[in-house]
């Protein structure tokens, strides 16, 4: 039986989320917006693609939840993205509500899902999402850490002037300025980044990987990154379609993993059909805990802010 992505939100991500997913043949993708003509409109164009690319799946555009019936994977990307100074905690209120409304219309018609959000704040998201679904929270899981970690793989094989393929490195914690790239662990092909970078290097590397976001929003000056945000989301997803168990950074929900319970926070899981099938949990250093805790104290802020 074919597969079924159900994209929320026809803006930049959510467009760009729909055209990875289709030239990755994961599946029919239904492209869902309150706006209507937008999603329409970009489904046809993606779905007239299909001849030159060489893709056989389906891809429709819709206003309305009925069509996203029976998707297997739904990916919220709805909500307002950041501009300058502007941080993504400054998104929360405002989003709160509009990923608590997608997410109740969603599983309403697609109750066995697996949900990934990518809105922002995305750790608070990711919680409004898992407390208007009623769902485990095997199902429901955030997209941050994919992306973090794609950046500083970007940062760190631009500095050793390699291919970002070789590059083996992991971004944990909250989504923002908080989150905690791995130094001892990053790697080039097995060769630890400390014994190729100074440390004044990596130093600035990992800063820049925090700053991430707001380093496009500044260039953009009206929006945010949406093409690995996007991509991103989609290799979460095709994990999960193709039952891959590939592990991935993700904003998981904790009960006693790392010392934490109760809170979703960026750390690396195995997805595969089941969405979350497990928290792979190591033995983190004492600065390690310490950055990791700091990002709990972020995280449960914004909970707290979400009034769920």
């Amino acid at each position: 039986m074919r597969k079924k992505i159900t994209i929320i939100g026809a803006g930049n991500v959510g467009a760009t989320a729909a055209h990875w997913a289709m030239t990755r043949e994961l599946g029919d993708v239904v492209l869902m917006d309150v706006m209507e003509g937008i999603p329409q409109g970009k489904g046809l164009d993606l779905l007239q693609s299909g001849p030159v690319d060489g893709f056989s799946y389906s891809i429709v555009g819709s206003n309305d939840y009925r069509d996203t019936a029976n998707s297997d994977v739904v990916i919220i990307a709805a909500g307002l993205a950041r501009k300058p100074g502007m941080s993504r905690d400054d998104l929360l209120a405002k989003n709160v509500a509009i990923v608590k409304s997608c997410t109740e219309e969603a599983v309403k018609h697609s109750p066995n899902c697996v949900l990934i959000v990518v809105t922002n704040p995305i750790d608070a998201m990711v919680y409004t999402a898992f407390k208007a679904s009623g769902f485990p929270k095997e199902r429901v899981v955030g997209m941050a850490g994919v992306l973090d970690s794609a950046r500083y793989r970007t940062f760190l094989a631009e500095a050793l002037q390699v291919s970002p393929k070789d590059i083996i490195a992991m971004v944990m914690g909250v989504h923002g300025d908080n989150m905690l790239p791995l130094v001892r662990l990053a790697s080039v092909a097995g060769v630890p980044i400390t014994d190729l970078l100074s440390a004044d290097k990596i130093a600035e590397i990992v800063k820049r990987t925090q700053h991430g976001g707001i380093e496009i929003v500044n260039h953009l000056k009206t929006g945010s990154a949406f093409y690995t945000p996007g991509l991103c989301a989609v290799e979460m997803a095709e994990a999960i379609l193709k039952d891959t168990k590939r592990v991935l950074p993700c904003a998981a929900y904790l009960e006693g993993e790392f010392d934490i319970s109760g809170c979703f926070i960026g750390v690396p899981v195995v997805l595969g059909a089941n969405g979350v099938e497990r928290i792979i949990e190591f033995q983190l250093t004492a600065e390690e805990k310490v950055a990791l805790a700091e990002s709990e104290v972020v995280v449960r802020k914004q909970m707290a802010d979400t009034g769920l």
